[in-house]
């Protein structure tokens, strides 16, 4: 990801720019405000803005007016409390807000995450630009045979080298068609040479999926900390997992209680239903379980083997 000396200059600035409050901070997260954390080849997160911190979680929770005679470690047991019952609101306190450069196809699966205010960059005011991904070969696999939306074994080099090229090949060429339908010099039609070109609504639907796109996404803690059990998760598609996982790093910076409580009880934490629990208590009384007498579908058994360390 290459930025260009003005986006330098303006993130710079930003940057510079300070301001006395009395309202929390974080230093930690202070530190990277404005940066650009680069992500796949040409994206990027920066975090814009953000509002409370750990102590605004306790004192939702509380009510409370100060932080009174409390310790920082009944903070942590009162976090790791409410993260392990689920209560939820006293994380919806806390905001942030993503300058986040994405491509379009990631883009689309992430606004499935409807909790979140959203203004994206707008191909019918401006030009997008000649930026699109491609994936790393190592990142470029056949389809699951076991999972319908998944990827299962790595291609060859000469497959890869063949799937980067028609990548590449299509890219290109849909963007060139782009700038043809904007530019009237370029377009090849007798318009009106006071027109200037086809209507940017209407010329940036030839360009590809893996154009990128660029968006600001402000969301509450509690639905960021949802949205990155998903998409942080080992099967979760690559290229938003790689978004996902930046993300996480700022989440740390900015609540390390919240985020240790995180991943304690949400990222490292296995839930389980009625009928799994019931089969967790036959085994730990040194009954003989298996698939048939468990109760669970084939799929549910082997996820429970997994998640308590056993071979399925």
């Amino acid at each position: 990801m290459e930025l260009t000396a003005e986006q330098q200059a303006a993130i710079a600035a930003e940057r510079e720019a300070t301001a006395t409050t009395r309202r929390a901070t974080v230093p930690a997260l202070e530190d990277i405000l404005y940066q650009t954390i680069p992500v796949l080849d040409h994206g990027f997160i920066r975090v814009i803005d953000y509002m409370g911190d750990d102590g605004a979680v306790v004192q939702a929770a509380r009510v409370s007016y100060g932080a009174g005679t409390r310790r920082v470690q009944d903070d942590a047991a009162l976090i790791g409390y409410l993260m392990r019952h689920r209560h939820t609101t006293p994380f919806e306190m806390c905001e942030i807000k993503y300058h986040v450069k994405l491509p379009i196809f990631v883009a689309r699966q992430w606004i499935r995450h409807r909790t979140a205010s959203v203004n994206e960059i707008s191909g019918r005011y401006s030009i997008l630009d000649k930026e699109y991904y491609l994936p790393a070969a190592e990142h470029l696999a056949a389809q699951s045979t076991a999972n319908r939306q998944g990827r299962g074994t790595a291609l060859t080099a000469a497959e890869a080298a063949n799937v980067l090229s028609l990548l590449r090949e299509d890219a290109e060429r849909c963007y060139a068609h782009y700038e043809d339908m904007l530019n009237q010099d370029r377009f090849g039609n007798p318009l009106d040479p006071a027109r200037s070109g086809l209507a940017r609504e209407l010329a940036r639907m030839n360009l590809t999926l893996a154009t990128y796109t660029q968006w600001y996404w402000k969301i509450d803690l509690h639905n960021l900390m949802h949205f990155l059990s998903l998409r942080a998760d080992p099967h979760a598609q690559y290229e938003i997992r790689a978004y996902a996982e930046a993300m996480m790093d700022t989440l740390q910076r900015w609540l390390p209680v919240t985020f240790a409580a995180f991943q304690e009880h949400r990222l490292g934490g296995v839930h389980l239903s009625a009928k799994a629990l019931a089969v967790v208590r036959r085994l730990l009384a040194g009954e003989d379980v298996d698939t048939a007498s468990s109760g669970l579908s084939k799929r549910e058994w082997r996820e429970l083997m997994q998640a308590i360390g056993r071979t399925p």
